[in-house]
């Protein structure tokens, strides 16, 4: 799982003309997955999410987390963070996770955020989105959630 989030003054993303979702001052968060995540780990992602911290105390150092601030949550699902750019010039989607997997990952990840904040918003799975932000900082971050360690 890998999430790159953004802190943001401002984000929104629409489909079809339509406003799907939008959100003041906090993070938007674009999210991947690659096949075979443990959905179990879904919450340690959502977690991270919201306790980066990123955003500035009253000294001005990057000591809050978004769930300190009461900012939006904006999840975006963007399966080329999947990919492996590690060879030529075509990306490689080989090991992103299949449709039907994503999806319920993205619905988890959403739904985990949801028990954990008051204000999250999301793109659409599958849709063809356009999103709009102004990066405040800026200030970008990837996160990776690794599969558990096997126990020896």
């Amino acid at each position: 799982m890998i999430a790159l989030l953004q802190r943001v003054a401002r984000a929104r993303v629409d489909i079809g003309g339509e406003r799907v979702g939008e959100i003041g001052a906090g993070t938007l968060a674009l999210a991947g997955f690659h096949a075979g995540d443990d959905p179990a780990r879904v919450p340690r992602l959502a977690e991270r999410i919201l306790g980066l911290r990123m955003f500035a105390d009253g000294d001005g150092r990057m000591n809050r987390a978004l769930a300190e601030t009461g900012g939006g949550l904006l999840l975006v699902p963007q399966f080329t963070l999947a990919a492996d750019t590690t060879r030529g010039a075509r990306p490689s989607f080989g090991a992103a996770a299949p449709a039907a997997e994503a999806r319920a990952l993205f619905e988890a990840l959403c739904a985990a955020c949801r028990e954990r904040h008051p204000e999250v918003r999301a793109g659409r799975f599958g849709a063809d989105m356009q999103v709009a932000l102004v990066n405040d900082g800026p200030v970008t971050f990837a996160l990776e959630i690794p599969p558990p360690r096997p126990v020896e």
